[in-house]
Formats: structure tokens, sequence, C-alpha cells
């Protein structure tokens, strides 16, 4: 047995982590994987173009990803970790090869829903606000992430000189986009650089911006121009992403509701987070909203801020794995 059932980690079991690449669904199960203190291999199966069939309709799922250099072969992991309806496929192909080959089934993990039914994988790790409910369901407030304040420290003292310039109280301010739920365009993006130069005019705080990919360019511009003769900076998308430094220097936080991502994240910090809320909504970020403010760890963004404000670091991870450990110990015996 490899489980260090005294730690209440998975020392020496073997996992593998699979998305199809993108930088948030790795992040995440890198994340997991970590938490539950397993050896980490990631691994990345690009889906192919007809990647938008029903996941149980896809024919030879391992064959294909390995074609495109994933490299899902023997030995089998004990536990594989993956996130996005397109890793799917081939995770649960995986199971049916361990299965074959002797010894125990790898163990499934699957972060966010995976629109197949639920009891093909181990445990599925979902936000409260997606509704997910069933017996192998591992609920958790917002995203899973890794951040903890002792790592957003870190990376803030390692750009503390990049960003000594900037006044302090230091304001960063994580800007996304438009989606399906929000409407962001120039108008809510003007309305947001009035109130920062509002707030910066009336406090003489300091402004780090930073802009997603979803954000654009057009309002990366419009940003630049409301702000300027602030002093603010506004990340321009080329050189390095200073996205966890900025978090960790940060006196204070003010998020666009459009990305429960980046408010987890932001939330990690345990500083005070507002939420620059705009029209349109949806019943899961309704409802993800609504908790964060009930349970302490974000308030509306009306102009004005708390600096003494200090709410409890958002953490969900540590519950998540902690209860995984169990299930996977007690499906080992």
């Amino acid at each position: 047995m490899h489980e260090d059932r005294d730690g209440g980690l998975l020392k020496g079991v073997r996992a593998w982590t699979l998305t199809e690449g993108h930088v948030g669904m790795e992040t995440q199960t890198r994340a997991l994987a970590t938490a539950l203190g397993c050896e980490v291999e990631v691994k990345r199966a690009v889906p192919p173009r007809w990647g938008g069939l029903p996941t149980l309709l896809w024919p030879a799922p391992l064959t294909v990803a390995n074609l495109a250099g994933a490299v899902l072969e023997p030995p089998w992991p004990d536990i594989l970790i993956t996130c996005g309806r397109r890793s799917v496929a081939p995770a649960l192909a995986v199971k049916r090869a361990s299965r074959k080959s002797g010894g125990p089934a790898t163990y499934l993990i699957h972060i966010q829903n995976p629109r197949v039914p639920l009891k093909r994988f181990d445990a599925v790790v979902v936000p409260a606000h997606d509704g997910v409910v069933g017996d192998n369901v591992v609920q958790c407030l917002g995203s899973v992430h890794g951040l903890t304040v002792a790592r957003l420290a870190s990376e803030a003292e390692a750009e503390r000189a990049r960003f000594a310039h900037l006044a302090r109280p230091l304001v960063t301010v994580l800007v996304g986009g438009p989606s399906r739920a929000y409407d962001i365009g120039a108008g809510e993006i003007v309305a947001l650089a009035d109130r920062l130069r509002a707030l910066q005019t009336a406090t003489g705080c300091g402004l780090a911006v930073m802009p997603s990919r979803r954000t654009g360019l057009a309002n990366v511009a419009l940003l630049r121009t409301r702000l300027e003769g602030t002093g603010a900076y506004v990340w321009d998308g080329v050189e390095n992403n200073p996205h966890l430094a900025l978090i960790g220097l940060a006196d204070a936080l003010i998020v666009t509701c459009d990305s429960v991502n980046m408010t987890c994240e932001a939330a990690a910090s345990g500083k005070p987070v507002y939420v620059a809320m705009y029209p349109g909504s949806s019943a899961r970020f309704d409802a993800f909203h609504a908790a964060m403010r009930t349970r302490g760890h974000t308030r509306p963004f009306d102009g004005a801020l708390d600096l003494a404000w200090r709410p409890e670091p958002l953490r969900e991870i540590a519950a998540a794995a902690s209860e995984i450990v169990r299930r996977y110990q007690e499906a080992r015996g």
C-alpha cells in the first residue's frame, strides 16, 4: 500500500493529470494532485477535430490521444485527475485499460461537471454553485486552486522592486470580459475606469490593472486612456505576467464579476476583495457570488473600499483533498 494514513496524504501514489492543455484546467488538476500529496505526471490530450461529438461516442480515444502525443500507456497511474469535457473520453479509456491489466483500476477524479453519468468517475469535484449532486460528488465554494497566502507573499516579494513606484495603498484590479452571463463592453469598461479614477483621486491609492485574454485589445486601450494621469499600471499582455505578484502586493482587490477563477484567486489572499457587478446574470453565477458574500469573502464594489476589513482566505482545496483521500483509502481497502 502506498497511502500515508498518518499524514492524511497519498504519498507515493502515482497520479497523472490530464487536460486538453488549457492553463486554467491544468492549474486546477495539478493543484489537486499536489494537495493529495501524490507524485504527479502532467499529461495533455489535444482533442481531435471531431472532439465536439458526445463523449461516449468518441472512437478509439486512447489511440487518438496518443497519436497527438499524450503518451497514455502502461504502467497505468493509481489516480488520474482530469478537467474539461474533452478529457473525459481518454480518461474513461485509461480506466478500462487499467482494469484489464490485472491490478486495481485507475481511480478517476474529474474536476467540473463531466457531462456524462457521474458514476463513471470515482470522484467528481465541482463548485457548489453548479448544483451537481451525487454519492461521489465533492463540492467546494468556487474553483479549485493551489494558491496560499504564503505563495502569494513569495510571488509579491519576487516582483516588489518592479512595482515599488506604485502608490500605497495598492489596489489591484482583475478585469475579465464579455461572457454568456455578463455583457461587458465599452460602456462597462468606461464606467469601471471612471470609478477607479474617482477612487484614486479621493484616496491617493495606487492602481495595478490586470486585463485578461477576454478583455480584448479595444477595452484595454479604453482602460489606458481613461486612467491616464492616475499613475496606474495596466498590463500590456506582453511583458512577464505579474498576475499572482499583484494579488500578493495588493492592499485590496477589485474583480469583475464574470470570472469565478479570478474571484477565488483574489479571495485566497485574505485581503479585501470587491466585485464589480455588470448587467446580466445566470443562476450559477448568482449563486456563486451570493455564497461568497454570505461567507464573508467578497463585497460588491460601490466605489469605496474598507482597508481594515480582513476576510478569511478562501482555500477550499484542503477540505476537498481530505475527503478524496478518505474515499480513495476506503476504495483501496
